[in-house]
């Protein structure tokens, strides 16, 4: 009797990107391709360049406002279409919105890549640490493809109502002394969940200009963002001094940040969890809070899944891939190129660490 054939993988790496053969298409490529299914708008998870575009309908507003008139063709989560015999659907990453996992289904296989993600803590809420997208739902598979941004045991993610409390007293301190609060996040993910955590009632909330197209788009889908406002919009300049600025890290130290006045700084993301990482940042105050899963999320992620093999595609790759083997799964990498021009956690540029304390991913694959 002949040994069948070994079942085709359903996604491997070529120059473009991550390739499925069966499919002849793509997710999240870094080069330009024929046909493109993006798992969010994050810069270095969707390019411009490429003939049509597929992705997850609540992501539709953020990723036109990123890429412009694109040939872009929209799916419900968990909605199935069939792409040359290869069953394509989306379902949630919790990453931000319209993040979504990518689904394939062709010979009897079941392939998941899930871009970046994020996974609420054991005894938290999802829907209550980002309630600015739909949370993460685990997609049974036989191959999972998974980031690792915080792949070591050192990331781990206090329960973040907390650290909303700790930003709120921050405000609050700061409104109280009649200094500004200059909180630093992406403009894309992570400012919006900052709006979705603080109490707006402490004082008005000031967003920068690359934040506030974003906060439509967030609006237009059904998010329910407190108001926001940019300089430029403010009557009342004295309000200034018991207001929240949000705004991306690039505006430290700029003109645009020196209107504030003697404002108060503070850097919201997770290599905030690094020793000294505050430090480096030169701000007043860090507050640890990711769009990605930390390395309990990312083994509780991989666990719900039951694949017996999983591929790690970016951040602490050879960390992850050991813990695998070890847990009996079959595990390998992806080198990719995510991370490079991503505006989220994983592309967060920080110096050399202390001796003792882990380095971020040298070229991160990807946001929090």
């Amino acid at each position: 009797m002949m040994t069948p054939p070994p079942h085709q993988d359903l996604i491997v790496q070529r120059p473009e990107g991550l390739y499925c053969p069966p499919g002849d298409f793509y997710i999240d490529p870094w080069r330009p391709v024929d046909r493109a299914v993006i798992t969010h708008a994050h810069a270095d998870h969707a390019r411009r360049g490429s003939a049509h575009y597929l992705a997850a309908a609540p992501g539709e507003g953020v990723l036109r406002s990123r890429l412009g008139d694109i040939s872009l063709q929209t799916a419900r989560y968990g909605e199935v279409i069939d792409h040359f015999g290869v069953r394509v659907s989306l379902h949630p990453a919790g990453h931000v919105l319209g993040s979504a996992q990518v689904r394939l289904e062709h010979g009897g296989q079941v392939w998941v890549a899930a871009g970046d993600y994020f996974v609420a803590g054991p005894d938290q809420d999802q829907r209550e640490d980002n309630a600015s997208c739909t949370p993460f739902e685990p997609v049974r598979c036989d191959c999972f493809i998974t980031e690792s941004t915080f792949g070591l045991p050192i990331y781990r993610w206090a329960p973040q109502r907390e650290i909303f409390a700790a930003i709120n007293a921050w405000w609050q301190a700061n409104a109280d002394t009649g200094r500004a609060s200059l909180l630093l996040g992406y403009s894309f993910g992570k400012a919006q969940r900052i709006l979705m955590g603080v109490d707006a009632g402490i004082g008005p909330i000031v967003v920068h200009g690359a934040v506030e197209p974003l906060n439509r788009a967030y609006r237009a889908a059904g998010v329910a963002l407190p108001a926001t406002q940019l300089i430029s919009d403010v009557s009342d300049l004295a309000s200034l001094k018991r207001a929240l600025v949000i705004a991306p890290p690039s505006v430290q130290n700029s003109v645009w940040a020196r209107r504030f006045g003697d404002a108060s700084d503070a850097f919201a993301s997770g290599w905030m969890q690094l020793r000294g990482a505050r430090r480096r940042r030169s701000v007043d105050r860090g507050f640890v809070l990711s769009d990605h899963a930390d390395w309990p999320g990312l083994q509780r992620a991989i666990t719900a899944t039951g694949a017996p093999r999983v591929i790690v595609t970016h951040g602490y790759e050879a960390v992850m891939v050991r813990w695998l083997r070890e847990q009996g799964l079959e595990a390998g990498s992806f080198e990719t190129e995510y991370g490079a021009d991503d505006d989220g956690d994983g592309a967060e540029p920080m110096s050399a660490p202390e001796a003792g304390e882990p380095d971020p991913p040298a070229t991160p694959a990807t946001p929090a």
